[in-house]
């Protein structure tokens, strides 16, 4: 069968291939309505948070691998994947215009808001998949690993030029890790559609902006273009903590159903590679080529843990807003998917990402407010991870985010009431900043020159490494 075609002869859509709810996906789709002027009160459907709080843990886990059936990749399916088509997806979100530049990379919010102040489109340097596992089991990550790999070959025999990283990580999964297996497909070149989009789109000496997670994970790594991760970054723990004596491992198995007397981790090949949410090198050499022979130069950022990249343009948004004469003096504390960038902007807010509910993510928040000159106002959005964990923040520490407005700390009640096991939908953040007074009109674009100057200026400290 010829790549990317299913058995009637039509090519799988990318928008069935891409993990629903992954970050990637929800960040393409809130930059492509942002340069729109739209908001994101379309994203994700609501379910009522009484379904997750009255109901048993174990019915929840019961449910959440029914839900992952629905929306994962069959081994039959993983064949048909085709890297270029999903390519051209996420390209043609975008409006059909022409941009005096793009931001590609690691998935990370504000890279989004960022791309939105500069008035270019964020394109991701991969996307992840999910893929179902009949006889999957959380505390088993041998199996998972020897499952994943063979979904790898199929996916691979059709798309040379992807490394797969696959991520076993019941802390930040849950119950989800032992249904499925999470693939995350990391282009090792230029895809065609994107070199495409940029020749078709980019205004002549337009810049490309390439934000690279620095932070690395040991993995197991065979060389044949599938390596294994257990655990992550992004679960708010260590590697160790991943062994099988680690009492935060018990914890974490007992929430997602699992028995730690099973837990046998593979070895590990490579103790320093980039964890998941890494950019492949030859994605960056190809950038860089591309953008030689046709005139645009490139400038990398090199982020340490995202709480770097958060502070920074939430200082820069801060200066942009005061520049065209708004105040910059009212943030917005963004968490996971929970964000807009469109009312972002239309509210004159300064926005702060949060990558999860971690103590991590929150703790730097924390630290970035405490040097900061104050806020008027403080409204905070804590994503539900909709599981139990040792490395989560409490509901008081995210009070104490809100705490640093000087008239206005918010905390919002329907996000909380749920936490941390009942979800809400990306849209809940809209329908929160819709009800900020409108700060109109939007600022005159930032230049990318500008930008890639404050960031190498107010990111050194932070650790911030732009060339």
């Amino acid at each position: 069968m010829q790549k990317g075609l299913t058995a009637d002869g039509a090519g799988m859509a990318g928008d069935r291939v891409v993990a629903a709810g992954s970050t990637a996906r929800v960040l393409v789709a809130a930059t492509a309505r942002a340069l729109r002027g739209v908001d994101c009160g379309d994203l994700g459907q609501s379910t009522p948070l009484s379904r997750f709080t009255a109901a048993p843990e174990a019915v929840r886990r019961a449910a959440a691998a029914r839900a992952a059936g629905r929306i994962a990749l069959t081994p039959d399916q993983t064949a048909e994947v085709d890297a270029e088509r999903v390519a051209r997806w996420i390209v043609d979100q975008y409006p059909h215009r022409r941009y005096p530049g793009v931001v590609l990379g690691s998935p990370h919010a504000s890279a989004v808001h960022l791309a939105v102040a500069l008035g270019v489109p964020w394109l991701p340097a991969a996307f992840e998949m999910t893929a179902h596992w009949t006889r999957g089991a959380v505390d088993r990550p041998r199996a998972a690993l020897d499952h994943g790999a063979a979904l790898a070959a199929r996916v691979l025999a059709g798309n040379p030029e992807l490394h797969l990283r696959q991520v076993h990580c019941p802390a930040s999964r849950g119950a989800l890790a032992g249904s499925t297996v999470s693939l995350v497909a990391r282009w090792q070149a230029l895809p065609r559609a994107y070199a495409r989009f940029l020749a078709d789109r980019l205004e002549p000496a337009a810049s490309l902006l390439v934000v690279r997670d620095a932070r690395t994970w040991p993995v197991s790594d065979e060389g044949q273009g599938h390596s294994f991760q257990l655990g992550c970054p992004g679960s708010g723990l260590e590697p160790v903590d991943f062994h099988p004596d680690s009492h935060a491992l018990r914890q974490v198995l007992r929430s997602a159903g699992g028995d730690g007397g099973h837990w046998e981790p593979p070895e590990v090949s490579a103790a320093g590679e980039h964890a998941e949410h890494g950019v492949e090198p030859g994605f960056v050499d190809g950038a860089r080529h591309w953008g030689r022979r046709h005139g645009h130069g490139l400038n990398e950022v090199h982020v340490p843990q995202p709480t770097a990249l958060s502070a920074a343009v939430a200082d820069l948004y801060r200066r942009w807003l005061r520049r065209a004469g708004k105040t910059g003096d009212r943030l917005v504390v963004e968490c996971g998917r929970l964000l807009d960038p469109w009312q972002v902007v239309r509210a004159g807010l300064v926005p702060y990402w949060c990558e999860n509910a971690t103590r991590r993510s929150v703790d730097g928040v924390e630290l970035w407010l405490a040097g900061s000159e104050p806020f008027s106002s403080v409204d905070v959005l804590p994503e539900s991870p909709g599981m139990r964990s040792p490395a989560l923040a409490g509901l008081p520490q995210w009070l104490a985010v809100a705490a640093f407005g000087r008239r206005r700390r918010a905390l919002d009640r329907t996000a909380a009431r749920g936490y941390p096991i009942g979800s809400v939908p990306t849209r809940r953040a809209t329908e929160v900043l819709r009800n900020q007074p409108y700060d109109l009109p939007v600022p005159p674009p930032l230049g990318v020159a500008e930008a890639v100057a404050a960031l190498r200026e107010d990111g050194a400290p932070m650790g911030l490494a732009v060339s």
